[in-house]
């Protein structure tokens, strides 16, 4: 019981929740109304999308890597899936447009992991220019525009909900949405991947030190190539529940959405350089950041000072990075001593 309580007070994600807590009771405080059941339908309707974004990013991060591409590479991908079946006329349901918005977020991010695996630049740099190159792309080969009007199996997903919350004091109602079950598997399948599978071995392995992963008998190229398909495939699908659930295509809708989704996995105890994480503190960490974003309205914050709030998080996230690196960094050298 006391290794119990010991390990739980190292853990990142035992503060973390304890800061998500705080703030929680906070503005139920203020508000009375954080706990209510319609806010907390739409806090985990809030969370879905981002939600799906940092289970692709806890993965590159672990991995020792940065990926800054996925919200462009998510929009090209919905974008050319919805302006296909829109010129087409599709009229079915809405596993068309999943299996072509994924076989196009592989492809594209196989373009990022040919060039992360064969290159010895800096992954940030390599997913900063194809960010633009697949935004570029999207905006002048194919002309994107608005399109209002998506494929009605698209639409019909993004209204599907799974119940309606209703607050008993105001009569709010919110409606608690079907692609929330798809985060949960996302969550799953990653766990399964990171905790079952050699490969998901092999992800941290790369993270914590790629000689000495190599050297273990993981093919580090392989595993790099497959994990940004991997990757591109997340953020299709996170790109495509954003499209229904506004039922447009604005092509521009998710572009900027990167500092976010890499801030919440950073203060969910993942470090920057890779090798530790969990999948847990990342849906933690993005669960603070929705907070901010979607409950500081709620006791009477304007929203410029929720960019300053998630700009200080941004900085507290890596900052805990930085001082956890620093105190492996010593006890490593301590270790050799």
């Amino acid at each position: 019981m006391q290794s119990l309580i010991h390990r739980m007070l190292r853990a990142n994600e035992f503060y973390l929740l304890l800061v998500i807590v705080a703030l929680s009771l906070i503005i139920q405080a203020r508000s009375g109304q954080f706990f209510s059941a319609n806010n907390i339908v739409d806090l985990a309707n809030a969370m879905v999308v981002p939600g799906i974004f940092a289970v692709g990013a806890f993965l590159v991060l672990v991995s020792g890597g940065i990926d800054v591409s996925f919200p462009a590479l998510a929009s090209l991908a919905v974008y050319a899936t919805t302006r296909i079946l829109v010129d087409a006329g599709w009229s079915g349901g809405v596993w068309l447009p999943f299996l072509l918005a994924i076989a196009f977020g592989a492809i594209l991010g196989a373009f990022n992991g040919l060039f992360t695996s064969r290159i010895a630049v800096p992954v940030l740099i390599i997913t900063l220019g194809t960010a633009n190159v697949f935004s570029g792309f999207m905006q002048g080969a194919l002309g994107s525009v608005q399109i209002p009007n998506i494929p009605a199996g698209m639409s019909e997903f993004g209204r599907a909900t799974l119940f309606v919350a209703t607050n008993p004091a105001s009569g709010l109602t919110s409606n608690m949405p079907v692609s929330f079950l798809l985060l949960i598997a996302v969550v799953v399948g990653a766990f399964l991947l990171l905790r079952y599978t050699k490969f998901g071995r092999g992800i941290y392995a790369i993270g914590g030190d790629e000689s000495a992963a190599s050297r273990a008998g993981f093919n580090v190229r392989r595993i790099k190539f497959w994990l940004y398909v991997i990757v591109g495939m997340t953020a299709a699908i996170a790109g495509l529940v954003r499209t229904s659930m506004m039922e447009q295509m604005h092509p521009t809708n998710l572009l900027g959405m990167e500092l976010m989704v890499i801030a919440a996995v950073v203060l969910g105890g993942t470090a920057i350089t890779g090798g530790t994480g969990t999948l847990t503190g990342a849906m933690l960490g993005t669960l603070l950041i929705v907070i901010v974003q979607n409950s500081m309205i709620l006791v009477g914050i304007p929203t410029f000072w929720q960019g300053f709030a998630l700009g200080v998080l941004i900085i507290v996230g890596t900052g805990i990075s930085a001082v956890q690196l620093t105190r492996r960094s010593r006890k490593r050298s301590a270790a050799l001593v």
